[in-house]
């Protein structure tokens, strides 16, 4: 039961009682350590998983080493040098994994003897500080309840992580390693020296440093909470503005042809209205965001430091090896982690350097209201009270009064010390940047040829400047941050095209004319709907069941249809959302998984579905049969069973006197002809819905549907220039162009 430490210690004992010279009571008085052996004997028994909880440690470090990592090269791919937020945020799974990284400080217990395992553990701390800083621009793509859920969790685990290294710092568990070297060396209490005072419990000074710097952090989190939801509220009623105005310029395009580069201007105009209005960006430049990426500047010293030193064999804590694997693991996180929130001090650089810019960041105490106005609106604002005491209600009333002007007094504080932390690395960039353009302009004065913007250039930024929305009216963002911003999506339009539907683009060219759809017009009820995407999947299940066409034809079809529903889609989804046709959708969605991937139509294998058929009437017939047999089966096959039979029955119907004439190769080529006409149909609303989608009213995605406009407006190009080259839109509503039924009924009954 005890362990092999405890077994050869009784036995020396019992070796001592053959010794007639030791007395009895002595050796007596020995087995009363039997209990301290076996229970050390216990405990290092239960402290043999701790090299694998070290190891679960590292791993919890590594990803988020990795997501900082993601958002870094995220931030070059795209070249916004602010980096933004996109991998790396605060929810539920990424402080799941941080509680497990930041694990070595939470420990309360277990002694750290070697040197390495308190660099581990203080550099815990100064990871901790180095991934907060990297998530705070994330708090402004979270909606306001996300964002208080999200602040709530991440203090509660900054809090009992402060408390606990409180703790330590207390008990003396970070200095222990030191007090041991004290008592090996042998030096008295009186002799010990201030000096080697601070020396044995550096370690406990260095963990009190970060405690103050992560309750820093955690103030700016809750700082920027206040301060995000007005600038929100800002930043949406003026994008609100410029939309409608933009709205206005485009009700005359849409009364006829988006042509691609009127698209191009409109998916530009929105990218930067998006990107401008972003409160991400907003939030990276503004002075907390600088502040907390001093503050992440400050941490990374000491991991920098003990590395600098090179003491990497001295761990003898019960993590063994793994607390070395932890130090280095911790370490380049701190270093890579620290690039984002460092050059996101200098973000403010993206506005022009006017003297009113300048002022502005000079002139520190000046609080802007927005950092405050939410706590001023919630201090005027009524409280709902739940009690009928008149007294009991000017009490809480006033009470509430009181606590938010301390809180406004205190966020006015906070404001004003980020604002001079935020200076000092602003004061040296300024310089350098000043010193720059006086030596170009000096340059330019003995040069001949100047570097003068040219009028076109001049008259087309201030066509752009009405898009450009700034939280400040007297803040103007830089030329160079505009280029940079029209750049950015001329280069995702570009990348888009290199990846455009070429078998869609083969099917579409042999499209002459919009009548494919009038010909395969259902016998229906006037009340019966129909969409794009199944009248699609049931012409091509039709046309790749039939036997005699070679498998590359029938692939081929497949692909373009395959292609063709991804935009189908979109057009259905952007303008048709009631449930009937949400309905139709999915079951044409799960229609096609079938058909495309499992050869079978409602379950039935395409070509066992009539083994015995030879002619393309019998295919025709066969189908028609098994649809109108299954209508009353099940009624969730009833959709596309009863399109099925409508469609076979209105084709059988339109060949009826020369039916027995005609071919699968005809009848192949007559499908392909109908599903083309309808794919183009449909598809003429592709510029509509570029345009409806580069707008949204959530302002946390707005950014991400203008990138997707753009990577449409890529993919599609070719197909809308053939479009508006080679087909004529009919006289029909815009409401009415994406509505299938409206096209038949149209191409019944034409009118002027």
């Amino acid at each position: 039961m005890g362990s092999n430490s405890l077994f050869e210690y009784n036995q020396i004992l019992n070796q001592l009682k053959t010794y007639t010279n030791i007395p009895q009571h002595l050796i007596s008085s020995f087995t009363h350590f039997n209990l301290l052996i076996y229970r050390s004997d216990q405990q290092n028994r239960f402290s043999q998983p701790m090299l694998w909880i070290g190891i679960y440690i590292a791993l919890a470090s590594l990803l988020c080493t990795l997501a900082m990592v993601a958002d870094l090269v995220h931030g070059i791919r795209n070249r916004k040098l602010w980096f933004p937020c996109k991998y790396f945020t605060p929810n539920a799974a990424s402080l799941s994994v941080i509680a497990v990284a930041i694990k070595l400080p939470m420990d309360l217990n277990n002694s750290m003897p070697g040197q390495v395992d308190l660099d581990a553990k203080v550099e815990s701390l100064a990871f901790m500080c180095t991934m907060m800083a990297n998530m705070l621009p994330s708090l402004a793509t979270m909606d306001n309840k996300e964002l208080l859920t999200n602040i709530i969790a991440l203090g509660v685990l900054v809090i009992t992580l402060v408390v606990n290294v409180c703790m330590q710092i207390n008990t003396g568990l970070l200095s222990l390693y030191h007090h041991e070297e004290l008592l090996v060396t042998n030096v008295e209490a009186k002799d010990r020296s201030p000096y080697m005072y601070a020396y044995a419990h550096r370690y406990g000074i260095v963990a009190t440093i970060y405690v103050g710097l992560l309750l820093m952090l955690l103030i700016t989190y809750a700082c920027s909470f206040i301060t995000i939801l007005k600038t929100k509220q800002i930043l949406n009623s003026k994008y609100q503005v410029a939309h409608e105005a933009n709205l206005k310029d485009l009700q005359s395009d849409l009364t006829g042809r988006l042509t691609v580069e009127k698209l191009k201007q409109h998916v530009r105009n929105y990218w930067i209205m998006a990107g401008t209005s972003s409160s991400q960006f907003v939030t990276a430049c503004s002075a907390i965001t600088s502040a907390s990426g001093v503050i992440c500047a400050c941490s990374t010293v000491f991991p920098v430091y003990m590395m600098y030193l090179g003491a990497l064999r001295d761990y003898k804590s019960d993590y063994k090896w793994s607390m070395l694997v932890i130090f280095i693991t911790q370490f380049i996180g701190v270093i890579l982690g620290s690039i984002a929130p460092l050059f996101r001090c200098f973000a403010d650089l993206s506005f022009s350097l006017s003297i009113k810019w300048m002022w502005n960041r000079i002139n520190v105490f000046k609080v802007e209201s927005y950092w405050t106005q939410k706590l001023c609106d919630w201090k005027h604002s009524s409280l709902a009270f739940s009690v009928s005491s008149r007294k009991s209600k000017i009490v809480i009333q006033n009470s509430s009064t009181v606590i938010l002007s301390i809180c406004i007094a205190f966020q006015k504080m906070v404001v004003v010390a980020c604002k001079m932390m935020a200076f000092i690395p602003i004061f040296f960039v300024i310089g350098v940047l000043y010193g720059i353009r006086g030596w170009k302009g000096m340059k330019a004065m003995f040069s001949s040829e100047g570097t003068h913007a040219t009028p076109g250039q001049i008259e087309k930024f201030k066509d752009l400047q009405c898009y450009i929305l700034t939280l400040e009216d007297d803040i103007e963002l830089a030329e160079r941050t505009l280029k940079g911003i029209t750049k950015s999506v001329n280069l995702v339009i570009q990348k888009a095209e290199k990846h455009q539907p070429n078998n869609l683009m083969k099917l579409i060219e042999e499209c002459s004319s919009f009548k494919g759809d009038r010909d395969v017009t259902p016998l229906q009820v006037e009340d019966h709907l129909s969409c794009w995407s199944l009248t699609l999947v049931t012409l091509a299940t039709v046309a790749v069941s039939l036997p005699n066409i070679p498998k590359e034809t029938r692939d081929r079809l497949l692909s373009s249809v395959s292609e063709g529903l991804v935009y189908v889609t979109l057009v259905e989804e952007t303008f048709n959302a009631s449930n009937e046709y949400v309905s139709m959708r999915k079951a044409a969605k799960s229609l096609w998984l079938e058909v495309e991937v499992y050869h079978k139509w409602l379950g039935n294998k395409l070509r066992k579905l009539a083994p015995q058929v030879k002619t393309a009437k019998q295919i025709l017939e066969c189908f028609r049969d098994t649809a109108e047999n299954m209508t009353t089966e099940v009624e969730s096959l009833n959709v596309c069973a009863n399109l099925m039979f409508r469609t076979t029955k209105t084709i059988l119907f339109s060949y009826h006197a020369t039916i027995d004439k005609i071919s699968q190769e005809e009848l192949f080529g007559k499908l392909s002809s109908m599903i083309a006409d309808i794919l183009a149909t449909c598809l003429t609303n592709l510029p509509q819905v570029i345009a409806m989608k580069c707008h949204t009213d959530v302002i946390e995605k707005r950014e991400a549907s203008v990138h997707a406009a753009a990577r449409l407006l890529g993919e599609t190009m070719q197909i809308i220039n053939t479009l508006l080259q080679h087909h004529q839109l009919p006289s029909l509503n815009t409401d009415e162009l994406p509505i299938i039924d409206k096209w038949r009924a149209y191409l019944k009954h034409p009118f002027p």
